[in-house]
């Protein structure tokens, strides 16, 4: 019996030896997980509530980064963009020039224009609050200080700005003056007068802010006379009762070497009844006409062949009642000069040609020539030409001995066909 029990307690020990050898092998075949011995062998794996036996063991996992929930910080909203116009700091701007401010990135809140004494200038915010812009003439020479407020379109954030600029200074200004003066009548033959007070380097600049508007529309031109003043008529007499409105937009226009426009002119005036006085040297007569009908013959006396009265169409320019006759004021001194007071003086020349009044050659008007220039008639006839006659009334003269009358002499601009007086502007 004890033979028998060592027998098997000899057994009993090398199969433990075996099994033994089994799980080492197992737990050495593969470097993941567990046999299925090794799990039953395990009592805390075979106690557990764990998968049933030969389901697979759970891998064990590498660690995981979990992204966080917290987002970084966003850049702060873009500010309104401001931009003027002129710059900051710019210098000898056109006082003409638009004066302008934008925003992009938001809506203006405000806009300020200031002059150097603090008043402030209008302007106009446009409906959508994204521009302004300036309404009014800026001085010469002067400082402006522009400030805004924008607000920023994704917040409410406000951007304010400050710039300035500074206008031209010129080196000289000029004053135009016009005849007709405004609200005058005058006659068919009046040329328009723009006189300058100084000379004017770039002519087409003055012409390019010169507008002539007649109402009924007509035809015409200018004509430089000098440096100084430009003239405009219409091709043909003007149409009477017809308005004529003149504009010289000169001020802060550059007229050539630094000269500037010192003020805007306009003036209106009308053109009256049509009446018109033609004599004839052959005849001695005057024949007056209105709108085109004889009205009156007045004999006369013109100038003697030594001092003949001039041909072509003078135009009427200024009236006396009286007037002093020195003829030296053109160039007759000693023998054959004089120094007369004369009545119902009406000018027609700038050289000294007048309808008035001479008693003294009564006997020779209508027969022969006794003056030194100008149109002698009795002192009735003179008084009612004086009273029927207004500036720019034609006074055509025609076959004497004389020059023909030259366009700057006074208002002879119809002297001149009309294309060949526009070849000069």
């Amino acid at each position: 019996m004890n033979g028998t029990r060592v027998r098997r307690s000899r057994m009993a020990g090398a199969a433990v030896a075996v099994l033994a050898l089994v799980l080492s092998a197992c737990s050495t075949a593969g470097s993941s997980g567990s046999s299925v011995l090794g799990t039953l062998a395990d009592p805390v794996a075979a106690n557990s509530d764990g998968p049933a036996a030969g389901a697979p063991a759970a891998t064990p996992s590498a660690a995981v980064t979990v992204p966080s929930t917290t987002s970084p910080s966003p850049p702060p909203p873009p500010p309104a963009e401001v931009t003027a116009n002129p710059g900051d700091g710019a210098d000898g701007i056109d006082p003409l020039a638009p004066v302008t401010v934008a925003v992009a990135k938001g809506t203006i809140e405000s806009v300020r224009l200031t002059n150097p004494d603090g008043v402030e200038i209008p302007g106009i915010l446009a409906a959508d609050k994204l521009s302004w812009t300036a309404q009014t003439e800026l001085g010469y020479g002067k400082t402006y200080t522009l400030t805004t407020s924008a607000r920023a379109a994704s917040n409410s954030a406000v951007t304010e700005t400050t710039s300035s600029f500074t206008t031209v200074v010129p080196d000289n200004k000029t004053k135009a003056y016009t005849y007709p003066s405004d609200g005058m009548t005058v006659g068919v033959a009046q040329p328009v007068s723009i006189h300058f007070d100084e000379p004017v380097p770039d002519r087409a600049a003055a012409l390019r802010a010169i507008t002539v508007t007649t109402t009924p529309a007509q035809v015409g031109g200018f004509r430089w006379i000098d440096d100084q003043e430009v003239r405009w008529r219409p091709a043909e007499f003007w149409q009477p009762g017809t308005t004529v409105a003149v504009t010289a937009d000169i001020y802060g226009k550059n007229l050539g070497d630094g000269l500037y426009g010192q003020e805007d002119l306009a003036v209106t005036f009308t053109i009256g009844r049509s009446m018109t006085a033609e004599i004839d040297d052959n005849t001695h007569t005057m024949v007056v006409k209105e709108n085109g009908a004889v009205i009156r013959e007045i004999p006369v006396s013109l100038g003697s062949n030594k001092y003949p009265t001039y041909n072509g169409i003078h135009v009427v320019a200024e009236k006396y009642d009286w007037k002093l006759m020195d003829s030296s004021t053109w160039g007759l001194t000693g023998a054959g000069a004089y120094r007369t007071n004369v009545q119902w003086a009406t000018r027609i020349s700038s050289s000294g040609e007048f309808v008035h009044a001479a008693p003294w050659s009564v006997g020779s008007q209508g027969y022969e020539n006794v003056s030194h220039g100008c149109v002698n008639v009795s002192t009735e006839a003179a008084q009612w030409f004086y009273d029927t006659f207004i500036p720019g009334d034609p006074v055509i003269i025609r076959n004497t001995v004389g020059p023909n009358l030259e366009i700057w002499d006074g208002y002879g601009d119809f002297q001149l066909p009309f294309d060949q007086y526009v070849q000069q502007a």
